[in-house]
């Protein structure tokens, strides 16, 4: 048995998987990116399940993560489409396919099994077996960008966190928010309902978050559910990794003290390559190298598409991506489908192919 260690990944799900028991499918795709997103739609095409697992808490990747409301110039097809109006496409496209996700999670292993499958493991605990894995992992992991306030690490994972994994664990806690952007206000509005105290912390009193959710915190104000202070964190205060309560400060006035037994800060992503870095494979310059005929690693089995692939003349363009999507789908069906004669086929006149993605069903 060949064993590949991992550091930690992170990820959720959204045709989401109540219990972590083992799961199995034909492929697990790492990253629910746009070329990851499209890649269920190539796999779907040829009979393939992919699970997607992804460390954000929803699909898009960067192009939902960063930059939302962005204008792209460069898609087929569409002159001008926003990162969010893309990955809406992509997962109205990919729904006759029915794939799972998995977002919030770590994975911590990847293992050869001696029957010729992967088997990927999450730190929560979920455990997935493949004979296909697929790395769309854009430029690499996002992680949260960890504010420097001092000894902050002495509570992570304890009383601060960079995430919500799991709702309830935050029942009953006297809760304060870091941050001004989506993931800041939309987990001060779903928590406030059950927890002890609500609270948010943002350096400015204008928000980067969707206008409907700081609308939402601003009621809750209203209605005396939660306070809002417009201040930095300067220090931590609590025994033994849990808090209770932190000093804040407003620009040019004095430091005051807020109570607080959680925080969860919210202070944007950074992109690395995380875990991937030690997934056993032969890196160029932190990009995996492909062929350019399937798309495969160094390692049968395991392919890369999109930003993290490396090979003569790649250009790191989303259509790229949906391009080697294409090609690796092919290979992978063999390895997957080792008995079945694979047979190229067109959506625009197959009919078995128009029956998959229910085309038929839409005409009526």
């Amino acid at each position: 048995m060949k064993r590949l260690k991992l550091r930690p990944i992170s990820v959720k799900a959204s045709r989401v998987m109540s219990e972590f028991e083992r799961q199995t499918t034909d492929a697990i795709i790492v990253g629910a990116g746009p070329v990851g997103l499209f890649a269920v739609f190539e796999l779907g095409l040829l009979d393939i399940k992919a699970h997607l697992v992804d460390i954000l808490d929803r699909p898009g990747g960067q192009c939902a993560e960063l930059y939302p409301e962005k204008p792209i110039y460069d898609i087929p097809g569409f002159p001008e489409i926003s990162g969010q109006e893309l990955t809406d496409n992509l997962m109205e496209q990919i729904k006759p396919f029915e794939p799972t996700f998995h977002f919030n999670h770590m994975t911590e292993s990847l293992t050869k099994l001696e029957n010729g499958n992967w088997e990927m493991t999450t730190d929560q605990g979920l455990v997935i077996e493949a004979p296909v894995i697929i790395i769309a992992a854009g430029g690499g992991s996002f992680m949260p960008k960890k504010p420097s306030i001092p000894n902050i690490d002495q509570y992570e994972g304890k009383s601060v966190f960079y995430a919500v994994r799991k709702r309830e664990v935050f029942e009953g806690k006297n809760i304060l928010v870091a941050g001004g952007g989506d993931s800041a206000l939309d987990w001060t509005n779903n928590l406030q309902p059950i927890a002890s105290s609500m609270a948010l912390i943002h350096r400015r009193d204008n928000f980067r978050a969707a206008p409907d959710s700081v609308s939402k915190m601003h009621q809750l104000i209203a209605d005396e559910k939660m306070k809002l202070h417009v201040a930095n964190i300067i220090e931590l205060h609590g025994d033994n990794g849990q808090l209770n309560g932190v000093t804040a400060q407003r620009k040019g006035e004095e430091p005051y003290q807020i109570e607080c037994d959680t925080l969860l800060a919210f202070y944007g992503l950074t992109m690395k390559l995380g875990p991937i870095a030690n997934f056993g494979l032969n890196l160029h310059e932190n990009l995996i190298p492909v062929d350019t005929e399937k798309f495969q690693t160094s390692e049968v089995g395991i392919f890369s598409i999109g930003d993290i692939n490396h090979y003569p003349g790649k250009l790191k363009l989303i259509l790229s991506g949906f391009h080697e999507a294409a090609l690796m789908a092919q290979e992978a069906f063999r390895i997957i489908f080792p008995d079945k004669k694979l047979r190229f086929q067109y959506t625009t006149s197959s009919s078995s192919l128009q029956e998959k993605l229910g085309v038929n069903e839409k005409a009526d």
